[in-house]
């Protein structure tokens, strides 16, 4: 099996992939979790996670066949391949612009390219093929260009969802928190409503 790890600036996500016939992209995972992203948190404390996970649905290390990690958090990128390594038994493949998926990546420098704007070239191109316009909406929301031969051209990078409703709140003195959901109309015709529109329309 293939255990993913999505290591985000809000979430880790984990997918657990039964990869023995079919390629992981063309899968569903078997399993999945998301757990909170935490800056202090150490190498045994992710190691300790991971294994209870796997407890929980009554794998072991042992059935884990390869290790994918994809992260955007550099502080915490060797803490979890170490937990990886030293709890699951497994030495991670760790996702970057370096790493030989297929994709051709034509950005100024390839090296900036964050791991999981790869992973959503990679997963466009093996599911759909090109040309596409993927959106990968995370802590920043991300448009990406990929080409009917399979390149990465770039894209677009601004604020999430989450980000820009905490920056409204944060920085204006009568807009109050609100929650992230469709208003009944584009036009607000209330600030809740109104602010809810620039969100999700904006």
């Amino acid at each position: 099996m293939l255990l993913t790890i999505d290591l985000g600036n809000t979430n880790l996500t984990i997918g657990l992939y039964d990869v023995e016939t079919k390629h992981a992209s063309s899968l569903p995972p078997v399993h999945h979790w998301r757990l909170a992203t935490e800056d202090a948190r150490m190498p045994d404390e992710y190691g300790l996670q991971f294994l209870g996970l796997l407890t929980h649905i009554g794998k072991t290390p042992a059935d884990l066949t390869g290790i994918c990690l994809a992260s955007v958090v550099p502080p915490l990128t060797g803490r979890v391949a170490q937990a990886c390594r030293e709890y699951l038994k497994c030495e991670p493949l760790i996702v970057d612009a370096g790493v030989k998926t297929g994709i051709r990546i034509r950005y100024e420098d390839p090296r900036a390219v964050g791991a999981d704007r790869v992973a959503d070239a990679v997963a466009v191109q093996a599911l759909y093929g090109g040309p596409a316009c993927v959106i990968d909406f995370g802590t920043a929301t991300t448009f990406n260009a990929i080409t009917k031969d399979g390149q990465y051209l770039g894209g677009a990078i601004t604020a999430g969802i989450n980000l820009a409703a905490d920056a409204l709140f944060t920085h204006t003195a009568k807009l109050a928190r609100v929650d992230i959901q469709r208003p009944p109309s584009v036009i607000g015709r209330n600030t809740v409503h109104a602010m809810q529109s620039g969100l999700l329309f904006g």
